[in-house]
């Protein structure tokens, strides 16, 4: 364990002097930064006003600059060391192939939350500096859902990171699986359900099995817990799941699918050839 928290406090050192964090966090913070300058917090649009007002845009940009910087900041964690022999190096102390494992995986994890969670904050106390009505249920489930998908995709990525034996390879499949999870999965459904006499059922079932859907309707059950917006499949949604576990789900599948896709890559790493 003390090796562990080694390995997660050198990667997070590192983390912290790497340009690629503070672009990640201008990233975020100029987003709210740009909110309060509008004000949007001031405005009233739909119902929503306030810290609602900016969380439901918010969640729109992290729906898709999440996924993506995730993946590509972290998919080069293994194959890069293993390029540049400082997984070698690293290696050479002792420290079991676990404890580097995950320790690399927790700093990237604590890496990537930080400055969303911090962009939060943020907002939080200037909504309060403005008076603001501060919807606490909805903050504090918002902020556990960035958890779970960054660790849904850090843990893909780590497992994409395992199995490639260079960087560009690592890359390329990263934005090929960003780009599918958030584009091509919907467009590819709707042909095959116009295409087959599938039933609508089978369709929606898979399209929950995309984790990037999943932290969509859990988002859009914050502020529209009847989910309206999505059309039909919110009936097939509430019926099967009910609000109350529709919520859990999105919140406790994304984060699975993640620690499945590490244990999975950690599996590969230990057997693979590491340098």
């Amino acid at each position: 364990m003390r090796n562990l928290f080694l390995v997660f406090k050198t990667d997070m050192s590192e983390a912290l002097r790497s340009k690629w964090f503070l672009v990640y966090s201008l990233v975020f913070g100029g987003i709210i930064a740009l909110f309060f300058i509008t004000g949007i917090t001031e405005s009233r649009i739909q119902g929503f006003s306030g810290l609602s007002r900016l969380l439901l845009i918010f969640i729109e940009i992290c729906i898709v600059i999440v996924p993506i910087f995730i993946l590509i900041n972290t998919v080069r964690t293994i194959a890069g060391e293993r390029d540049s022999n400082i997984l070698e190096y690293m290696l050479s102390f002792p420290i079991s192939l676990k404890e580097y494992f995950f320790g690399k995986l927790l700093g990237k994890l604590f890496s990537v939350t930080l400055p969303i969670i911090g962009a939060l904050i943020l907002a939080l106390f200037w909504s309060l500096f403005k008076g603001a009505t501060i919807p606490w249920g909805i903050f504090f489930y918002y902020m556990a859902l960035i958890v779970s998908i960054n660790i849904c995709f850090l843990g893909l990525s780590f497992f994409i990171s395992s199995i490639v034996k260079t960087q560009e390879v690592a890359l390329g499949i990263a934005f090929f699986v960003w780009l599918f999870l958030l584009a091509l999965i919907d467009l590819l459904l709707i042909g095959f359900l116009i295409k087959t006499t599938a039933s609508p059922e089978l369709v929606y079932s898979i399209a929950l099995a995309n984790p990037l859907q999943v932290f969509r309707i859990g988002a859009i059950a914050l502020f529209d817990p009847e989910l309206s917006v999505i059309g039909p499949a919110s009936y097939f949604i509430l019926d099967e799941f009910g609000k109350e576990l529709i919520s859990i789900y999105c919140l406790v599948y994304p984060a699975v699918i993640g620690m499945l896709f590490s244990i999975f890559g950690y599996l590969i790493f230990k057997r693979k050839d590491l340098v």
